[in-house]
């Protein structure tokens, strides 16, 4: 049976439990609405342009923050791999920040950036900075030593060592990075716009919430996983697996 095909079948079974569960009264409707009552909530909120909005406003601060993210972790994971100093001192607070997370930094930028857009992004880069510096790291360290022999047997050092051999060796590190970068980015984005003024799909969820619409919460919630799992299935998993394939580390 194809993955797709188990993934319906797996969604339409938990779909009819849900609404079964609903109309039989297993639980109380203002605890968990029936899917009927989440889907109505949808339709009303893409019918109005609401949800529509705020999928735009979501998506524009995430690449903003994720294509920033990607930079500085890049530049900041490569300078950790080339200088033994840097990575000894600045490698270090780089490790202990990762196992911060992101959201905890919304109050210091709500006082440096106020309540706009500015603190949102600056979540949502480091969301996605820190995994992305440690994976650059890990992948140019992880270079074959027998790659680098080969190139210097051949006359290759100092840069066109490193432009030739160590990174394109260190590439499916760097785009597993970036799909991990989106990930930690989404998740902070979400979080961040819990706490924002508009539109966002994390307002629009807060907003839900202190009104007691938890059909349209729900339905939030069902909008954020599927599109986390769209891009990471449609988009990011695909580049990786074909990266992979390309590099033979993956049949």
């Amino acid at each position: 049976m194809k993955p797709a095909v188990k993934r319906i079948i797996f969604f339409a079974a938990l779909i009819l439990f849900w609404e079964l569960g609903s109309r039989f009264e297993l639980w109380h409707e203002t605890i968990l609405p029936s899917p009927v009552s989440v889907y109505d909530s949808l339709v009303a909120g893409f019918a109005d342009m609401t949800l529509v909005y705020d999928l735009i406003a979501s998506f524009r601060r995430l690449l903003i923050g994720l294509v920033a993210a990607v930079i500085i972790g890049t530049g900041v994971g490569i300078l950790l791999a080339r200088s033994k100093t840097a990575d000894e001192t600045l490698g270090t607070l780089v490790l202990a920040l990762q196992s911060v997370p992101s959201i905890v930094w919304l109050p210091l930028a709500m006082m440096w950036f106020g309540l706009g857009e500015g603190s949102i992004i600056f979540v949502v880069i480091l969301g996605g900075t820190f995994v992305m510096i440690l994976n650059v790291r890990t992948g140019i360290k992880n270079v074959d030593p027998l790659f680098i022999k080969a190139a210097r047997t051949m006359g290759s050092n100092g840069l066109d060592l490193f432009v030739k051999v160590i990174i394109p060796a260190s590439v499916p590190y760097f785009v597993t990075g970036a799909r991990l970068a989106w990930a930690f980015a989404w998740r902070a984005l979400m979080a961040g716009e819990l706490l924002s003024s508009g539109p966002g799909l994390g307002y629009t969820l807060r907003y839900a919430s202190d009104f007691g619409n938890m059909s349209l919460v729900i339905g939030v919630m069902i909008i954020i996983g599927v599109v986390g799992a769209i891009v990471d299935l449609m988009i990011f998993q695909r580049i990786e697996k074909n990266v992979l394939k390309r590099w033979g580390l993956e049949t």
